[in-house]
């Protein structure tokens, strides 16, 4: 690999801000409210989702622990492991979509991630 010496740099400018539109305000992250209130479908079912099949985990963890279900304890110790990494998620995630559709102070659509 050739190495190059006489690569001739130039100077930046000193204010970043200079290609922009000068207003000294970055327009990229203005948001509008239209953007704020778009309700998420996708990832507000992918939650809801994952706050079913957890809590379906926890609920087989929890009848093989007691008995009421055959199997033997270290199934129940991966479902347990299983059911709280998908319930927690599901859980948070389905709380800011209901705080937000109540409209509660704090919650906006805009925190749940769009995919």
């Amino acid at each position: 690999m050739a190495s190059r010496r006489n690569v001739q740099y130039s100077r930046l400018a000193t204010d970043e801000d200079d290609d922009y539109s000068g207003t000294g305000n970055d327009r990229r992250f203005d948001y509008t409210p239209r953007s704020l209130d778009k309700v998420p479908w996708k990832s507000i079912c992918l939650a809801l989702f994952l706050l079913s099949l957890g809590s379906l985990l926890l609920f087989l963890s929890y009848f093989i622990f007691t008995g009421h279900m055959g199997g033997e304890t270290s199934q129940a110790y991966g479902l347990l492991a299983l059911g709280i990494l998908t319930f927690l998620p599901g859980f948070y995630e389905t709380r800011i979509a209901y705080y937000a559709w109540r409209g509660a102070q704090g919650f906006r659509f805009a925190s749940i991630p769009d995919y």
